[in-house]
């Protein structure tokens, strides 16, 4: 399968793409180098932030999110002006990690323990103080999970009584049910521990299949709705982190990664390739 980097640039720790249909352009992130990051019309522009930050979504409005380390926060795209949404998880030394749109638009945001130094460092994971909360275009906050390790993984099925959310530490990508008041079933497992790397972010095609980035394991999975390894993509960085699909007909994959050991020429950047079934879209935040 044919791939190339999107760009020159590097990421430390590239995380949270997002594939923007009406502008075409990519949005991601460099968590710790506190990057937040634009590819439209083949120019990239860089927006550099105070605090790390884990997800990078255009709003409806016309501004974006961002997720940084002490809150949600608007950004003017043009001014570069943060503005305060929200502080949706309290808990002290907690961060940002896995943040998706579902289909009304609600922001869903996945917090752990920070483990990022001020310069970029790795800091050891010691504690379980992750939640996960939805966020409203009104800026009403729901708390739905606790207790979490690194959550990685926010997709939804079509009729959105499901998700597929992971938990890092756990090796595992759970399903949960929806309930009609909004709040989770007790999770069921959906993908196991694998030993091509543990499960980071994903991206659904329009067979429900997932595409999941495997932390440490060099390759993308995609998986059957039933849970089952269909295939497995090969990759020329050693931390693929995330996948989201692009491109005029959603048929280009790309994948964000990060730094590693291994200092592999590509680990750090932005890859595309294209597959032969469409994904589907992503949601802007409806605020």
């Amino acid at each position: 399968m044919a791939w190339n980097a999107v760009t020159a640039h590097r990421a430390q720790l590239g995380e949270g793409p997002f594939w923007d249909v009406p502008t075409q352009a990519l949005y991601w992130v460099n968590i710790a180098g506190k990057q937040a990051l634009r590819l439209m019309g083949g120019q990239l522009r860089i927006w550099q932030l105070p605090e790390h930050v884990s997800a990078f979504i255009p709003c409806e409005s016309g501004d974006a999110l961002v997720t940084l380390s002490s809150g949600v926060y608007r950004l003017d795209l043009a001014t570069e002006a943060l503005t305060l949404l929200c502080v949706a998880d309290p808990q002290p030394g907690n961060r940002g990690n896995e943040a998706r749109c579902d289909a009304q638009g609600r922001l869903w945001l996945g917090t752990m323990q920070n483990n990022i130094g001020e310069q970029g460092e790795d800091l050891p994971i010691t504690r379980r103080s992750g939640g996960l909360f939805r966020i409203n275009a009104d800026a009403r906050v729901t708390p739905l999970l606790q207790g979490l390790g690194i959550p990685n993984t926010l997709l939804w099925n079509e009729e959105g009584s499901q998700v597929h959310f992971g938990d890092s530490l756990d090796g595992t990508l759970y399903q949960y049910s929806i309930h009609a008041d909004g709040q989770l079933a007790p999770p069921r497992v959906w993908f196991g521990p694998h030993t091509r790397g543990g499960p980071d972010g994903s991206a659904m095609d329009a067979q429900g299949f997932i595409w999941n980035a495997r932390w440490d394991g060099s390759c993308l999975l995609r998986l059957s709705p039933a849970g089952e390894v269909d295939r497995i993509i090969e990759l020329p960085v050693s931390r693929p982190t995330s996948c989201v699909f692009g491109g005029p007909d959603l048929t280009t994959l790309f994948i964000t990664s990060a730094a590693s050991p291994l200092n592999h020429p590509l680990d750090g950047a932005v890859l595309a390739i294209e597959v032969d079934v469409p994904g589907k879209p992503c949601h802007r935040f409806a605020g």
